[in-house]
């Protein structure tokens, strides 16, 4: 059963496996029926949740089957939950580079007046380029944007729209992939083969990894950057294993 999911996983790109892929997930879950594993994205729960992933980085355990959420996704959830007045407020929330697992549930909260935009993303309702987004200054009172970073070619210019666009006091969860062995972000623009940048930035699309500085190159976009070590510090064992989320993973919460 993994080797069947994990040629589907392969060659579907996850922006069409989100549109499609709910209903092979939704399929495939009558085999994990279960109550080890949570989702606090959707509340579902199972036997386990399904792998993901592509050749060699390939994960057991990561995918849930009803909403598609990876432990990134369910780390966001549940931060949003214990952290933060997002299921109380009225606020304005822009969310770049939509995922899947967010957009419906987000879309009919009512507390929320929410926009999604992305370059290509055909989740996302509104077309723009992060390096130049279309609203005014001072327009919302939250903004996501979630493993984006590494993708862009001016990832400052990216943080400082971001900033730009929030209310004062607003604030923003920025997410990306690091290696916290490196001090500092490894760029190196003359790799430009894919298959080497996924030796070196972890998929053949990124064009950077970010290291422990990650934060500082936070606040050079404008933000007071707090790093949340949610899940080391204020999560027991037992909640990490049920809803499977990535244990060494730190919450960027960026104020502006």
């Amino acid at each position: 059963m993994k080797a069947i999911i994990s040629l589907v996983l392969r060659y579907i790109p996850r922006p069409y496996l989100q549109l499609i892929g709910h209903w092979v997930a939704r399929f495939l879950s009558i085999f994990y029926i279960g109550n080890k594993v949570e989702c606090p994205v959707c509340n579902s729960h199972y036997r386990q949740f399904l792998p993901y992933g592509r050749n060699t980085s390939s994960r057991d355990n990561a995918l849930c089957p009803n909403c598609l959420s990876l432990e990134r996704h369910r780390l966001m959830g549940l931060y949003l939950k214990r952290k933060t007045n997002f299921f109380s407020a009225d606020l304005k929330v822009l969310h770049v580079a939509p995922e899947y697992c967010f957009i419906d549930r987000f879309e009919h909260m009512k507390n929320l007046d929410y926009i999604t935009g992305d370059i290509e993303s055909p989740l996302a309702k509104v077309k723009m380029d992060i390096h130049d987004i279309p609203f005014p200054d001072n327009t919302f009172d939250v903004a996501f944007c979630n493993h984006v970073m590494e993708h862009v070619d001016d990832y400052i210019r990216a943080m400082s729209e971001l900033h730009r666009v929030l209310k004062p006091g607003g604030w923003a969860l920025i997410q990306s992939p690091q290696d916290l062995r490196y001090e500092f972000t490894y760029e190196d623009a003359t790799i430009t083969d894919p298959r080497e940048r996924e030796i070196h930035f972890l998929q053949n699309d990124h064009l950077r990894l970010f290291g422990r500085n990650y934060g500082r190159e936070l606040e050079k976009g404008g933000f007071t950057v707090k790093e949340d070590r949610f899940v080391m510090d204020q999560l027991t064992p037992a909640e990490v294993k049920r809803y499977s989320l990535p244990s060494q993973e730190i919450v960027y919460f960026c104020q502006k």
